[in-house]
């Protein structure tokens, strides 16, 4: 197994794609913590890890409260991953010109904070001991994303991070890592993306047209699976992955060039 007796802490462990890493990184032989706003989505997802003969814990830590995540981090004997997967709370659909400026805000700030606050809380120990990764995701679109507000600017910033980090803390034996994934299928319900932007008011048909025309845009004309992306992340966990730092993987299927 990849992560044979690794210690792993996951943000947002709650969420359709913090629920499938959490699941595979128990599988592959981590301890997971579990760590989000909500008791009941983390209580669902540790209950199917210990079904499965795995071990998880939770806990109820806002990743934007520095003292929370801190004193949580303090309390486990160690860490080996640290995995940012918190929402931010994009608004997308309206152009620049006519979005409020606290939507276009909202997820660059809360973004990069609650991954800064995350990151340096593990990374602390990591250093210490002289071994870890960070870990984080977002959606690539750095690289042009007109029609969705702040989400380039928060990734663009996150991106930014990672690198820095790890140029700060490869010395220390820590890695920094990130994956870029974009229009997961497992996770574009049709309530979630309403969420998002309120004119994506979707019946199934429509649901399914979005999906199909997702994939047409990507190189490999078919989404990636949200298995694919946990194994990925998996693996980038792993010691196997020990010469990879300062970077983003692109899981997207190749929908840009990365």
């Amino acid at each position: 197994m990849l992560l044979t007796d690794k210690t792993a802490v996951i943000y947002g462990a709650g969420g359709s794609i913090g629920g499938a890493v959490a699941r595979t990184f128990a599988r592959e032989g981590a301890h997971v913590h579990l760590v989000g706003r909500t008791a009941a989505t983390l209580d669902a997802v540790a209950k199917d890890i210990e079904a499965e003969g795995g071990h998880a814990g939770t806990a109820v830590v806002d990743a934007l409260d520095e003292a929370a995540v801190e004193a949580h981090i303090a309390s486990l004997d160690a860490v080996d991953i640290s995995f940012n997967l918190v929402t931010r709370g994009d608004v997308q659909g309206a152009s620049l010109l006519d979005m409020p400026v606290d939507d276009f805000v909202r997820p660059v700030v809360t973004g990069i904070r609650a991954n800064v606050v995350t990151a340096r809380a593990a990374a602390r120990r990591m250093a210490e001991r002289g071994s870890g990764v960070v870990l984080t995701l977002n959606s690539g679109s750095a690289h042009g994303s007109p029609m969705m507000g702040g989400t380039g600017p928060a990734d663009a910033a996150i991106d930014t991070l990672v690198r820095n980090l790890a140029m700060e803390l490869g010395p220390r034996g820590v890695r920094a890592v990130g994956l870029w994934a974009a229009g997961v299928p497992e996770t574009l319900t049709r309530e979630k993306l309403a969420a998002v932007d309120s004119a994506m008011a979707l019946d199934e048909n429509a649901l399914q047209g979005l999906l199909a025309n997702l994939a047409g845009m990507r190189m490999t004309r078919r989404n990636p699976t949200l298995p694919e992306i946990a194994a990925t992340a998996a693996f980038l966990a792993s010691d196997h992955a020990g010469g990879i730092t300062g970077t983003f993987v692109n899981v997207t299927g190749g929908m840009f060039p990365g």
